[in-house]
């Protein structure tokens, strides 16, 4: 293997060669005058000038924290120590040059990675089977420099089309190099030859002539790199004594100088770097105790780092490029220094927050989330830190009457002061007061299910409506109710016990969700048929449409003409649809860290992304619609539990904005 400290190579890094010097504007403000003093007969005599005020600097902006999130494909086989670049002209997607293969063994293939779907395409071959490249584009070229496989190569290959050819000869053989361009010019940092660290920074215009252009003051290998403007920084590495390093280098091509500037939050090596909106993001690396999940923007002015977010899965040493406006994070090493095949992508999301917040990273940054955790009996609220900040029951806050059994949902009310929830095997609606824990309200009989006043069978999606008036999807009695929860009197019946089929108002099919929408209808689904209607609250149908999907849940609206549902099944869905029943958007991973198993809720958050409780995984999850990357996680899949970090079928939540808002349902009471 190349190294003799590790068997780790350092990532290729290729950064936005249109990237922008992040800049940071003070205003001075300078206030003075002269001042005169008329008097009739005397002449005017000058005042003192007063002292200028105290300047005040405008605080900084905060670069955006990050939606980091692990793509629901995977690679075809494990990769890691591979370059990646980002593919040219026509089509989208990475191209993927050699790497490190499970076993050790170096591969010569060149393909090109689909981001959307995964699929790897052929796309020509090396010269020579490699890992531990540096790599880069040059014009319309790839430039793929030193790396080798039992030792480190002085040559290097210039990919044009599918075609590879050889480059110019390295000044001395070269390994775990990475490299960087800046307009025309490709410039290779880091790296070591065997025995010995190469401090030269090298400078090619065409991928044949090579020349020194400054010298490293901490050699290292396994760098990453980003170029902003004119200038190349240079995070961590391996240093000569087979430590991760904490420096902070910066290089000057122009000025042929290269110096430390700062220190990185801890030693690092193998990490990736991109410039995304004129910020460098660091991303993974590996520490001294190993793998790292850490996301940090980078500001050079003052060298500081503000933690930005999280990747999915730890990583070092993998290929990483920036693409359509991401940091595409391919393959890799986690734990055990084997190669993987996740692919991971990193992208700004002012919706996950500033880097420097507490919960930065997270898809309700500066808000908490409401979990209805059925199978464990009880309700959690997370803070954006993942952190859990109250539960019910608890000591000090009681069950109600009948006990607190199966709550299937639970939605603030009343400013964010209570919580209504429908416990769907106890056929009962609570209300509890919010934080003290108190009940406020209860309609139903516990345990015991029935049509007769009063009583419920199944309740399903208790909301309280803008008038206070309560509305819930009565499942088992295949029905509608609107309460008035002043005298528990039914005020509107939708549908008819013992009818269950489509035909609104007389007769629904199994109706499991009745979301208030901001013209005060109801946004019903149906269970039997799969059927989607808008009625009014006395039941007239507005309109209904039935969808192609097996088992629909809880129905959103998105916009004018633009509705959201679950598909609780196996494997489960996300289905975006029309008023007509077409779909318009859908994801059903089949396999993956994506797969959903009957998901029964699912709405798009502030932040863009869609949030759903995946309730027989025993996880809560968030998917970016765009990619269909899994950005966020609380639950272990299919590891049902009641510790931190454990959820037992979650079957329902609701975001708590500062101030009592609620985001997601803004049109309830």
């Amino acid at each position: 293997m190349l190294s003799p400290f590790s068997r780790s190579t350092g990532g290729l890094l290729p950064m936005d060669r249109r990237s922008a010097a992040l800049l940071v504007v003070v205003g001075i403000v300078l206030a003075g005058g002269l001042a005169l003093a008329v008097g009739r007969r005397h002449q005017a005599k000058p005042t003192p000038t007063p002292p200028p005020r105290e300047a005040k600097a405008t605080p900084p902006v905060r670069p955006p924290a990050v939606e980091a999130g692990l793509l629901p494909w995977r690679l075809a086989a494990p990769v890691s120590r591979e370059i990646v670049l980002p593919r040219r002209g026509a089509g989208r997607g990475l191209v993927v040059l050699g790497g490190l293969r499970s076993g050790d063994s170096s591969t010569n293939a060149v393909d090109v990675l689909d981001t959307r779907t995964g699929a790897l395409s052929p796309h020509g071959s090396l010269l020579e089977a490699t890992h531990d490249a540096a790599g880069t584009t040059l014009g319309t070229h790839l430039l793929v420099v030193g790396g080798g496989t039992a030792a480190p190569a002085g040559s290097t290959q210039i990919q044009t089309g599918e075609r590879t050819g050889a480059g110019g000869a390295l000044p001395q053989a070269r390994a775990d190099a990475s490299a960087v361009t800046i307009g025309r010019t490709a410039y290779v940092v880091g790296g070591y030859d065997g025995p010995t660290l190469d401090r030269q920074v090298l400078a090619t215009t065409d991928g044949r002539r090579y020349r020194a252009v400054a010298a490293l003051p901490v050699p290292v290998r396994y760098p990453a790199l980003a170029a902003l403007g004119s200038r190349i920084y240079v995070f961590g590495g391996l240093d000569a004594n087979g430590r991760p390093s904490g420096a902070v280098q910066l290089v000057d091509p122009a000025g042929r100088t290269a110096r430390v500037v700062g220190r990185l939050p801890r030693p690092l090596e193998g990490a990736a770097a991109g410039v995304l909106g004129g910020t460098i993001y660091l991303s993974g690396g590996r520490t001294a105790v190993g793998p790292t999940k850490a996301v940090y923007a980078f500001q050079p002015r003052g060298t500081s780092f503000l933690r930005a977010g999280s990747l999915r899965v730890a990583v070092a040493y993998a290929g990483a490029a920036v693409s359509n406006g991401r940091l595409w994070i391919v393959g890799g090493e986690s734990s055990g220094r084997q190669p993987i095949a996740a692919v991971q992508m990193v992208v700004p999301n002012v919706g996950f927050g500033r880097a420097g917040d507490p919960g930065a990273g997270s898809p309700f940054a500066g808000d908490k989330l409401l979990i209805a955790d059925r199978g464990s009996d009880r309700l959690l609220l997370l803070d954006d830190r993942d952190k859990v900040v109250w539960r019910y029951p608890s000591p000090g806050r009681a069950a109600p009457h009948g006990g607190f059994y199966f709550p299937d949902d639970a939605f603030f009310i009343r400013h964010g002061t209570a919580i209504v929830s429908n416990q769907e095997d106890n056929h009962t609606i609570v209300e509890i007061a919010y934080p003290s824990g108190r009940i406020t309200f209860q309609y139903g009989h516990p345990r015991s299910p029935g049509t007769a006043a009063g009583y419920l069978n199944t309740p399903d999606d208790t909301y309280v409506l803008a008038n206070g008036q309560m509305s819930v999807a009565d499942a088992g009695n295949c029905r509608v109710l609107i309460i008035d929860p002043r005298t528990k009197s039914v005020v509107h019946q939708i549908g008819t016990p013992g009818r269950c089929a489509h035909d609104p108002p007389a007769a629904l099919g199994s109706p499991n969700g009745d979301t208030p929408l901001a013209n005060g209808n109801l946004l019903v689904s149906e269970i039997n048929g799969s059927w989607i209607d808008e009625l009014t609250p006395s039941g007239r149908k507005v309109w209904a449409a039935h969808l192609a999907i097996g088992y629909p849940s809880d129905p959103q609206q998105l916009g004018p003409d633009r509705y959201l549902v679950a598909d609780y099944e196996h494997p489960g869905g996300i289905v975006e649809f029309d008023r007509r029943g077409r779909i318009l958007y859908r994801y059903q991973p089949t396999s993956g860290s994506g797969l959903l198993d009957h998901p029964s809720l699912v709405e798009r958050l502030p932040s863009g992304v869609f949030m759903v409780n995946d309730d027989y995984n025993d996880r809560m999850v968030a998917i970016d619609p765009s990619t269909r990357a899994l950005v966020w996680q609380y639950g272990a899949d299919g590891h049902a539990g009641t510790a931190p970090g454990l959820l037992n079928t979650p079957d329902g939540f609701d975001l708590l904005a500062p101030g009592g808002t609620t985001p997601t349902h803004p049109t309830t009471g």
